[in-house]
C-alpha cells in the first residue's frame, strides 16, 4: 500500500452558456436555486481527467478507468482545486470550489483495456425529428443514437482551451481528449428529444482505445434506467462511444436528470 498527493488548479469556464440546456444559463438556473450558471459535468470531469493522465500518460488514454459524482455545482470564473490521493494503485479524487466539494471520484489503471464487442452494442441513428421529452424518448430498454461528430485542428485546440488543458500529450501525439466522449454521452439525450434544463449527475468511463483528433464519434446506448426520485425523472444510459464507426473508444455508464422536479411540476 502506498499514498502520494496530486494537484492541480483550474479556473473554471462555462462552455455552455448559450446551449439548449438552460441549467447554463445564470437567469434560468437562478430560477433552480443556483447561484448562476452551472459549468458542464462534463467539463469537470475533464479537469479531473487531467490528473490521471499526468500519472500514466498515454497508457491511461488506452485503457484507463474513471468515474465522477456531481453533488454541487461549479461557476463560471471560479476558482476549482482538483486533488488526488493515490492509494493500492487508484487515484480518488476531489473538486472543491468555494470551500465546498463540488465532484467526487476515482481513477485507476486497469492491466488491459477489457475485450468490447461492437456486436453487443445496437447502432441506430439519432431520431429524425426531435420531440419535446416524454415518457417514451429514454424508455427503459430503448437503444439510442447520436448524430456523427468530431474536433479536428482548431475545433480541437479551441476544446482544449475551453477546458483549461495544459498537458501537451494531446496536440503532439494528435490526440483526442476523453472529455469529448462525455459530451457525445450528452449528446446521447439531446440528439433524441427537446429537453429543458436537465443535470448530468455522474458517469464512469472504461476507456479502450485512445482517440485520435479528427475521429468522427458516436454513441451507441442503451437506456439501463428510467425512474423518478425525490420528484426528479432521472434516466441511466450503458453506452460505447465508437470512433469512425469501428473502432470501440470507451465503455461509458452515465447518469442524467432530464426532468428536474421544479420542472416536472410545472
Amino acid at each position: 500500500m502506498s499514498s502520494a498527493f496530486q494537484s492541480y488548479r483550474v479556473s473554471a469556464y462555462n462552455t455552455a452558456k448559450q446551449s439548449e440546456n438552460k441549467m447554463h444559463d445564470d437567469t434560468v438556473a437562478r430560477r433552480f436555486g443556483f447561484s448562476g450558471g452551472l459549468v458542464p459535468g462534463v467539463d469537470v470531469m475533464a479537469y479531473m481527467m487531467h490528473l490521471p493522465v499526468a500519472k500514466w500518460g498515454r497508457a491511461f488514454l488506452e485503457r484507463g478507468l474513471i468515474e465522477a459524482r456531481f453533488v454541487k455545482p461549479v461557476y463560471d470564473g471560479e476558482t476549482v482545486d482538483l486533488r488526488a490521493i493515490e492509494s493500492d494503485g487508484a487515484l480518488s479524487i476531489e473538486v472543491e470550489s468555494r470551500g465546498e466539494v463540488c465532484a467526487t471520484g476515482s481513477a485507476s489503471l486497469p492491466a488491459a483495456a477489457p475485450a468490447v464487442s461492437l456486436a453487443d452494442f445496437k447502432e441506430v441513428a439519432a431520431v429524425a425529428e426531435r420531440k419535446p421529452v416524454n415518457a417514451s424518448s429514454y424508455e427503459f430498454g430503448k437503444w439510442l443514437g447520436t448524430v456523427p461528430r468530431s474536433w479536428a485542428g482548431d475545433a480541437a485546440k479551441d476544446y482544449l482551451a475551453d477546458i483549461r488543458e495544459t498537458d501537451p500529450i494531446y496536440l503532439r501525439e494528435s490526440l483526442a481528449h476523453p472529455g469529448m466522449l462525455q459530451k457525445i454521452m450528452n449528446r446521447v439525450l439531446v440528439d433524441n428529444a427537446i429537453l429543458g434544463p436537465w443535470i448530468h449527475v455522474g458517469s464512469r468511463m472504461q476507456l479502450l482505445s485512445a482517440g485520435k483528433a479528427g475521429d468522427e464519434i458516436t454513441a451507441r446506448a442503451k437506456v439501463t434506467g428510467n425512474y423518478e426520485k425525490k420528484g426528479h425523472r432521472f434516466v441511466e444510459l450503458d453506452a460505447l462511444v465508437v470512433a469512425n464507426g469501428a473502432t470501440p473508444l470507451a465503455h461509458c455508464w452515465h447518469i442524467a436528470i432530464y426532468q428536474p422536479r421544479e420542472q416536472a411540476a410545472a
